[in-house]
C-alpha cells in the first residue's frame, strides 16, 4: 500500500523518468541496446529514482532536472547490478535470467560500463558542478564497497562493523546520493540537505538489512531469487554473524564452515541455526532502528505530502516481503 500511495503522488514524474530512460538507452550498437533494455525492463522497485523525486518535491522543486537525475541514479544502480551478477556468477534476478547468463559475462560488464558512462554524460548535461561531485563521489565509494565485499567473501571473521561498512558503501551510498540530489535541486539549506542525505543513508542500510533477512526467509517466487544465495557465495551477512557470536559452539562452527567453503551443502543446518538463535529477529530489529533514525533525520523538512511519503518509504523498507 505504501508504494501505491507514493506512486499516486509521483506517477506523472515517474512516467517522465521512464521516458528519459528509454531515450537515453539508445545506442547505435545493437547489443548495447539489447542488454541495457533487458535489465532496465526487468522490474524492480525503482526506489533510488523515487528518492530523487520525493526529495526534490519536498523542497518544492518545479523544474525537470529531477527526471534526468532520477534516470542517472537508476543507470548507476543498473550498472552495479550487471557487474554484481558477473562477480557473483548469479543466474537469477527478479525471477528472470540474469543478463550475464543470457548474454555472457563480457557483454554484461561492457554494457555496465556503457550505463556508467552514459550516466556521467547525463549529469554533465544538468550543468551543476555540485551534483557532479556528489555522483562522482558516490560511484567511487560504491566501487570501493564492491571490492570490500569481495574481500569479505569466505571470511568468517568479519564482524558487524565490517559488514555494515560494506552496506554503507555498496548500497546505502546511492540512496544517500539520491536524496541529496533532490535537496540540491530544490535549493535546500545545508541543515535540510544533510538531513535528507542522512535519511537516504539510513534508509539504504535498513533496506539492505531486510534483504539479508529475506535471503533466509522469503518466498522465492515473490523475490525472484533463490534462498541462500548469499551463503552459497560465502557472504558473511548479519544473520550469520549473529549466529557465530550468539549460537552454540556447534552452530557457530556450522556457519563458519559454510561461509569459508561456500555452496549450499550446509544450508539446511545453517537455516536451522539462524532460526534457533533468533538471528533474523535481531537483524530486523537493527533494520527498524535504522528506519527510525532515517525518519528522525527528516525533522527539519517542511510538512508536505512528499515528506509523508518519505516516512512511508522508511516503513515499507522494513515491512516488505520482496
Amino acid at each position: 500500500m505504501a508504494l501505491e500511495k507514493i506512486n499516486a503522488l509521483i506517477g506523472p514524474d515517474m512516467k517522465s523518468v521512464d521516458a528519459v530512460i528509454r531515450q537515453r538507452l539508445h545506442s547505435d550498437v545493437v547489443l548495447v541496446r539489447q542488454v541495457a533494455e533487458y535489465i532496465i525492463s526487468s522490474g524492480g522497485k525503482r526506489l533510488r529514482p523515487v528518492l530523487v523525486l520525493l526529495a526534490a518535491g519536498a523542497m518544492g522543486y518545479k523544474g525537470v532536472n529531477h527526471h534526468e537525475l532520477a534516470a542517472v541514479v537508476e543507470f548507476i544502480h543498473t550498472a552495479t547490478l550487471l557487474h554484481d551478477d558477473v562477480v557473483d556468477e548469479s543466474e537469477l534476478r527478479r525471477g528472470r535470467e540474469t543478463a550475464n547468463n543470457l548474454f555472457g559475462n563480457a557483454a554484461s560488464v561492457l554494457v555496465g560500463d556503457f550505463l556508467y558512462s552514459r550516466a556521467f554524460q547525463m549529469m554533465v548535461s544538468v550543468g551543476n558542478m555540485r551534483i557532479m561531485q556528489v555522483l562522482a563521489d558516490a560511484t567511487n565509494i560504491i566501487a570501493e564497497g564492491e571490492v570490500l565485499q569481495l574481500m569479505n567473501c569466505h571470511d568468517a571473521d568479519v564482524d558487524e562493523e565490517r559488514y555494515l561498512q560494506v552496506i554503507r558503501y555498496k548500497t546505502a551510498k546511492l540512496f544517500q546520493a539520491a536524496a541529496r540530489l533532490g535537496a540540491i535541486l530544490g535549493g535546500a539549506t545545508p541543515e535540510v540537505e544533510e538531513g535528507l542525505a542522512a535519511y537516504g543513508m539510513h534508509l539504504g542500510t535498513a533496506f539492505q538489512l531486510v534483504d539479508d533477512v529475506l535471503d533466509y526467509s522469503a518466498d522465492e517466487a515473490e523475490t525472484g531469487k533463490h534462498l541462500g544465495d548469499d551463503l552459497a557465495e560465502g557472504k558473511p551477512t548479519l544473520p550469520l554473524i549473529y549466529v557465530m557470536q550468539n549460537g552454540s559452539p556447534e552452530q557457530a562452527a556450522c556457519v563458519r564452515r559454510a561461509i569459508e567453503e561456500g555452496g549450499r551443502d550446509d544450508f539446511p543446518a545453517v537455516l536451522e541455526a539462524i532460526r534457533a538463535t533468533g538471528a533474523l529477529e535481531h537483524t530486523l530489529k537493527q533494520a527498524r532502528l535504522e528506519s527510525e533514525v532515517a525518519v528522525r533525520a527528516l525533522q527539519a523538512l517542511p510538512a508536505s505530502q512528499y515528506k509523508d511519503s518519505l516516512v512511508e518509504l522508511s516503513v515499507f523498507a522494513v515491512t516488505r516481503s520482496f
